[in-house]
């Protein structure tokens, strides 16, 4: 049976043509002629939708409806009705009706309604089976090709978009997904294998990477008279970006871009890049007093604002900017007017729970319970947002004219295969790059790198040597190692190559009402 139906008209007898219709589509139909009826049949008996009539007498289509929501408040209703009036419309939505039908309907209206309030699950998984099919065979011929950084960005983009779909569905078909993506990162570490030394050598002909951030995106906006407010989210994601963007577009015009995270794909060296405009090795050379080495106890971030200061003056810019850092809500809550007041030409604002959120995921059986599925970390995400004075922040910044940059410093990757390394105890702790003297390890797992000067990466001795792990990998010492494996598989991890670490999001706000 397809679907149990109530349908509430005081005229039913006239509609015996439209119920014979649906029955013939093997739906149950259940009438009745009036509000007090229609109540105690649902008092009674389960259905799947309800369709009401708005003009009753007695008790009205409306007052049934607001009764029904407190009886079946999860069973849709439609309401069918001659009555045009906005007015009523507006309050049969403000009571959250499913649909809205206008008679005289014919029985293929009925049908669509059935369709989208009852129906729509299974067929949306249908058409996405369909849909995912084709793109699994279309993705797999693409990732036989000799693919660009911006054909990357677009098949991680088609990645992304597929992941979220079925996320959405039970339809059995994210293990494929997840296997396409082991393929698709495979594919891509050794792209960058391929093409990363090239890029650095080369700053002028390769794509956006992360010390190109402020002379390619920030500085000509500035150029142009207008202010920009530049927030760096820690640790952020493309796929995290995707589920929040539906939280801004009622705001904002939005332009959506992804770029190259340097490697290591880790806040040490990556958001200090964006900052200075320069490679770590660069930073360390011109800067020496700004950059700390990996072995130093004190922390490696803490030198942001004067990082900007220097790109700033090398670039002979002399707009003022503000510039804050925060890592957790309630120094939102503390700091928003002094963020929103500073009215700078270039704004600066850093936050770090994300980054935190990952790490606590790790160390925290309950967090790990609560984001243990990369939907779940997604969602506790966009719940971070709604319900924090960052999205206050946001509401601020649609009434201000400014060119909002939103951004990160790298992503992270779900690990769940190890490799081993050995290393001596100067070696970094890092899960998906290490450097260090005497590195053991399987060559063919991970991208080497044994001139650290040709990636503009610091040299802390001759002899050090950097790997970074690719695909799902992470790195485990024989120490323990079972222990070891067992506490850091499917936690969230950065540091190495792989599309959700290195491609990462670069996006536009414009405000609507700045049109």
């Amino acid at each position: 049976m397809h679907a149990r139906l109530l349908w509430v008209d005081d005229e039913i007898e006239m509609l015996k043509a439209h119920i014979l219709f649906l029955q013939k589509k093997d739906y149950e139909v259940l009438t009745a002629s009036n509000g007090p009826d229609a109540l105690d049949l649902c008092r009674e008996q389960r259905f799947d939708l309800i369709l009401l009539d708005e003009n009753m007498p007695g008790l009205s289509g409306l007052e049934t409806l607001m009764r029904l929501k407190e009886i079946v408040p999860n069973v849709p209703v439609v309401m069918v009705t001659k009555n045009e009036e906005e007015d009523i419309m507006d309050q049969a939505i403000g009571s959250k009706i499913a649909d809205y039908l206008i008679k005289p309907v014919n029985p293929n209206q009925i049908l669509l309604a059935l369709k989208k309030n009852i129906h729509q699950r299974e067929i949306v998984q249908e058409v996405q089976q369909t849909g995912y099919r084709q793109a699994f065979t279309d993705i797999g011929m693409q990732l036989s090709d000799q693919l660009s950084a911006e054909e990357w960005k677009e098949l991680y983009k088609r990645l992304v978009y597929w992941e979220l779909e079925l996320a959405e569905t039970d339809t059995g078909m994210g293990e494929m997904l997840q296997m396409q993506k082991e393929e698709a990162n495979q594919t891509f570490a050794k792209y960058i294998r391929k093409h990363y030394e090239q890029w650095i050598a080369q700053p002028d002909a390769r794509p956006l990477m992360s010390p190109d951030i402020f002379k390619r995106c920030v500085f000509p906006r500035l150029s142009k008279g207008r202010k920009v407010f530049l927030l760096v989210l820690d640790n952020f994601r493309f796929d995290q970006w995707r589920v929040l963007s539906g939280e801004l577009a009622e705001d904002f015009d939005i332009d959506e871009d992804l770029y190259y995270s340097i490697l290591p794909t880790a806040t040490q060296y990556a958001r200090n890049a964006i900052f200075a405009g320069l490679m770590p090795l660069q930073i360390k050379e011109l800067y020496p007093e700004l950059w700390v080495d990996e072995e130093e106890d004190e922390g490696k971030n803490l030198n942001e604002q004067q990082l900007i200061q220097s790109q700033l003056a090398r670039f002979r810019r002399r707009e003022a900017f503000s510039y804050h850092k925060i890592n957790d809500s309630s120094q939102v809550d503390k700091m928003l007017p002094q963020i929103l007041n500073a009215q700078t030409p270039l704004s600066v604002l850093v936050v770090n729970f994300i980054d935190i959120l990952s790490h606590a995921r790790t160390e925290s059986k309950m967090v790990r319970e609560l984001a243990g599925t990369e939907s779940a970390y997604r969602s506790i995400t966009l719940s971070w947002f709604r319900h924090t004075p960052i999205k206050e922040l946001f509401r601020r910044l649609a009434s201000m004219d400014y060119d909002i940059l939103i951004t990160t410093d790298h992503g992270s990757i779900r690990v769940s295969a190890p490799t081993k390394v050995v290393g001596d105890r100067n070696v970094n702790t890092n899960l998906r790059y290490k450097l260090g003297r005497n590195l053991s390890y399987n060559p063919r797992e991970v991208y080497e790198v044994k001139k650290p000067a040709a990636l503009q990466l610091p040299q802390p001795n001759l002899s050090t040597a950097y790997i970074f792990a690719t695909g799902n990998r992470f790195f485990a010492y024989p120490n323990n190692y079972n222990y070891y494996v067992q506490y850091y598989k499917d936690t969230f991890q950065h540091g190495g190559i792989s599309l959700e670490e290195m491609l990462v999001p670069l996006v536009t706000l414009r405000p609507k009402g700045n049109r």
